[in-house]
């Protein structure tokens, strides 16, 4: 019920504005950062890559967000959303990651969950999620957006700041939202086998949006991600 209140008041126009906030500002950070001349030396660089990482990984979570119909309750806007912020996260196709993701949800941990992996490693974990998750047909469109790109960047920041972070936010987003909750252990005998980040609000932001309360999520699926600590 808790949940239901707090989806019917946030999603509309909070949902898009909030969207909307974050596909600018990867934009405008991207833009300049493409155009900065990059000093190894200089502290802002590190700060930078890390910088666009997470809005790499906020543009990620408005389309996950899509997916269960939280950034807006008009189906058109909320898919639209969706497929852009999926698109610009290296090309990603919203309508094969809504199949996945509600996968997921519907068989957790089971033979059936794309995105779990029975061994329990790390390694072999992340490297079954990528394969899952990369296809041929965004490698070559990111090679040509790569060398289009390049007749008006210098490639050293294109691969610092377009290409890097994007690495970065998919282990970003494996770790906390994949890896930790649904490893084995004690979460396990939960009802939606999943685990969660001890209550710390700024952590759990910075980490990777609040997903990393994810028995919450799994919880209430119908909340924002920026309502999600409110479920904590």
């Amino acid at each position: 019920m808790k949940s239901t209140l707090i989806l019917r008041k946030s999603i509309d126009p909070i949902g898009v504005v909030i969207g909307s906030l974050l596909i600018a500002g990867w934009f405008i950070s991207l833009y300049f950062l493409l155009r900065w001349e990059v000093n190894f030396g200089n502290p802002l660089t590190y700060l930078a890559i890390l910088l666009q990482t997470h809005l790499y990984t906020g543009l990620f979570i408005t389309s996950h967000d899509a997916m269960h119909g939280t950034v807006s309750k008009q189906k058109a806007v909320n898919t639209f959303f969706g497929r852009v912020t999926a698109l610009l996260f290296a090309f990603n196709f919203y309508d094969s990651l809504l199949h996945k993701h509600h996968m997921h949800h519907r068989f957790v941990t089971s033979d059936y969950d794309p995105d779990y992996h029975e061994s329990g490693s790390f390694w072999n974990w992340y490297w079954s999620f990528l394969k899952g998750y990369i296809t041929i047909k965004q490698l070559v469109l990111i090679s040509i957006a790569l060398q289009l790109l390049h007749l008006l960047f210098p490639m050293e920041n294109l691969l610092l700041f377009w290409v890097l972070p994007s690495v970065l936010s998919t282990s970003q987003l494996f770790y906390f939202g994949t890896y930790l909750p649904h490893k084995e252990g004690e979460h396990r005998d939960n009802k939606h086998n999943s685990g969660t980040l001890k209550k710390n609000h700024i952590y759990a932001f910075l980490s990777c949006y609040f997903f990393g309360y994810h028995y919450e999520h799994h919880d209430a699926p119908g909340v924002p991600w920026w309502r999600l600590w409110q479920m904590k």
